[in-house]
This record gives C-alpha cells, sequence and structure tokens, in this order.
C-alpha cells in the first residue's frame, strides 16, 4: 500500500486554498489545512467534503502560532508545504499597514523554521504580481522586473516574502522552492459548491459584481475610470482559480524533481487583460442582468495595467490554462446563486 504523501496547505480554507486541496487530492496527495478560518467559512470545508468524497484533514490553528504549528507537523510526517496563510487586500493593507506585516511575514517565517526542524524541502510560496509594482513602460511583465517597492503594504510583503526565500534557499540549499506570482484569480469550482467567499464587503471584482447582481449589495463602484487604458478603467489578467489551483500541484510537481534543490519564481496567469468594464459588460451578457454601478475615485494602491508573460510557466511548469473567461464568470454566478440556498 502506498504511503499517503502529505501536504500541508497553510490557510487552505480559504480561496485558492480550498480549490488547491481539491486538486492536491486528484493528484494522489493527502492535503492537510492548517487554518484559524478568520476568513473563511465552515461552509466551505462541509462543501469539500462533498466535492471529495473524504474527511477534511484541518488544524485550526492561527499560522504564527509557532508552539501549534509544530504540533501540526509532529503529526503529519509532510512531504511538501503549499504556503498561502496571508491577508490579501490591498486597500486594508494600506490602511492597516502592521496588521499586514505582522500576519504575511509571520506565518511565512514560522512555517520556514519549521520546514527545517523536520526538513519537509519542497515549499510552493504563494507571491503575488504585486510585486511588480506598476510597470512603467508596457503592462506585459515577465519575472525578471521585480521593484524593489511595491504600491501597497500587502505588495510589499509579498516582495519581502520572495526576499526571505531567497535568502533562506541560500542557507539551505537542498530545499525544492517555487514562489507562484499570480494574477487575479476569479471564478468558482465548476460543482457550485465552492467559491471566494468574502468577509464583509467584498475587496475583489468578480464577487463584489455578483453580491450587486443577486442584491446582497446596492451597487457596485468602479475605483477610477480616468486611467490611461483602453476604457478608462484598470486592467487585470482574469485566471480561473481551477487553473490556478492546478499550476500549485505543477510546482509541487516541480519541486519534486530538483535533485539538487532550487529556487523558481513564476508567473501564472492567462498571458492577456481585461478591464474592470469589460467584466461587467461579460458578466451582463452572460446573465442577461444590468448591473447598477457607478465610477467612484481611484483607489489607492492600484496600478492602471498589468497581465502576466505565461512563457515560463508553460515552459517549465507544462501548465496551460484550461478554461475561459466565460467560464470564471459564470461559475462565480453558479456558487453566488449556490449561497442563496445556504443562507
Amino acid at each position: 500500500m502506498q504511503k499517503d504523501k502529505y501536504i500541508l496547505i497553510t490557510g487552505g480554507a480559504g480561496f485558492i486554498g480550498s480549490h488547491t486541496y481539491v486538486e492536491l487530492l486528484n493528484s494522489g496527495y493527502t492535503p492537510v489545512i492548517a487554518d484559524d478560518l478568520r476568513n473563511s467559512n465552515r461552509l466551505v470545508l462541509k462543501n469539500l467534503e462533498k466535492i471529495t468524497g473524504k474527511t477534511i484533514l484541518i488544524a485550526e490553528i492561527d499560522v504564527t502560532d509557532f508552539d501549534k504549528l509544530e504540533k501540526v507537523f509532529e503529526k503529519y510526517n509532510f512531504h511538501g508545504i503549499i504556503h498561502f496563510a496571508a491577508y490579501k487586500a490591498v486597500g486594508e493593507s494600506v490602511k492597516e499597514p502592521l496588521k499586514y506585516y505582522e500576519n504575511n511575514i509571520g506565518s511565512l517565517v514560522q512555517t520556514l523554521k519549521l520546514a527545517i526542524k523536520f526538513e519537509v524541502e519542497s515549499f510552493v510560496f504563494s507571491s503575488s504580481c504585486t510585486v511588480y509594482g506598476a510597470p512603467d513602460d508596457k503592462n506585459e511583465v515577465t519575472e525578471e522586473e521585480v521593484q524593489l517597492l511595491a504600491n501597497s503594504p500587502y505588495g510589499q510583503t509579498k516582495i519581502i516574502g520572495e526576499l526571505i526565500l531567497r535568502d533562506f534557499q541560500k542557507a539551505n540549499p537542498n530545499f525544492k522552492m517555487v514562489a507562484l506570482r499570480y494574477f487575479n484569480p476569479i471564478g468558482a469550482h465548476p460543482s457550485g459548491l465552492i467559491g471566494e467567499f468574502p468577509i464583509g464587503t467584498p475587496n475583489n471584482l468578480l464577487p463584489y459584481i455578483t453580491q450587486t447582481a443577486i442584491g446582497k449589495l446596492n451597487e457596485l463602484t468602479v475605483f477610477g475610470d480616468d486611467y490611461n487604458t483602453e476604457d478608462g478603467t484598470c486592467i487585470r489578467d482574469y485566471i480561473h482559480v481551477c487553473d490556478l489551483a492546478k499550476a500549485h500541484v505543477k510546482a509541487l510537481e516541480f519541486g519534486e524533481k530538483c535533485e539538487n534543490g532550487c529556487l523558481e519564481f513564476i508567473n501564472v496567469g492567462t498571458g492577456k487583460g481585461n478591464s474592470v468594464l469589460e467584466i461587467i459588460k461579460q458578466f451582463e451578457l452572460l446573465t442577461k442582468l444590468k448591473l447598477n454601478y457607478k465610477i467612484g475615485p481611484r483607489r489607492e494602491g492600484d496600478v492602471p495595467a498589468i497581465y502576466a508573460n505565461t512563457d515560463k510557466v508553460s515552459g517549465l511548469l507544462n501548465w496551460r490554462t484550461e478554461y475561459t473567461l466565460s467560464d470564471a464568470i459564470e461559475h462565480a454566478w453558479n456558487w453566488e446563486k449556490n449561497l442563496q440556498h445556504e443562507n
């Protein structure tokens, strides 16, 4: 009988973590979630069991708590780690920078300390396209174009996280590490059972759209229409969350093959950008609903336009997107409608 390949997923009850949980199981791994559920909901855990048909393995802990996290490492012989646990709202990070530095850096440091102690050498880090700041001369960014100053404290925690990985890997050269810089995850699982579950008012565009469409929110605010883009609104690279989840599995598999240790920084996106207004219009077209939205002032920390150069992720990880923008919108809308029956 094959031995379980336990994978620790910090923040695994969150949006991307929960979808990655499903993909890990589909690929023969045994994921274990470490998450205190502050940014998620128990419904996600219940529905993960519906999707997978298996009991969830979860430690309900704060990942910055070394002693509690150590007990999880003692319980399972981890084969690898995928580190998601972090706050992620750009606007909130501008208002509460210390909250972001304490949690996002602290959780990474504690996890890496235990990775050394328990010799778990395969590590995937949830990074972000925010490490690129505001691109000066072009909107498509390659992995070499990282700036030393992001546009928000959230982005800055990801830059610092990557610097920590660089120093850590120099000191521990046998570790196999991949940092995935992903762009704008959207959508939901095709089953409609898990998806993005914002606490309070959404910070991301698509849940804001779906909550407005279903009547949870009165109107959608578009943050600025005077950017130097075709329709004046921000352009982002929107990637289906299930495609992104599969990229984490690919990154884990890539690390397993690095015999002498490695550290790679890799973009994960579709390679094209869509504006905020394009997403709104596409949602209206697919659902035949008219959205109530207004144009508001720019939001501090936002960059005008950015999308991924995907040459490295397709070449190194042999990964490509499978879902379209329409798929992502349709799946997110199905998830929102299903939530109505849960409440």
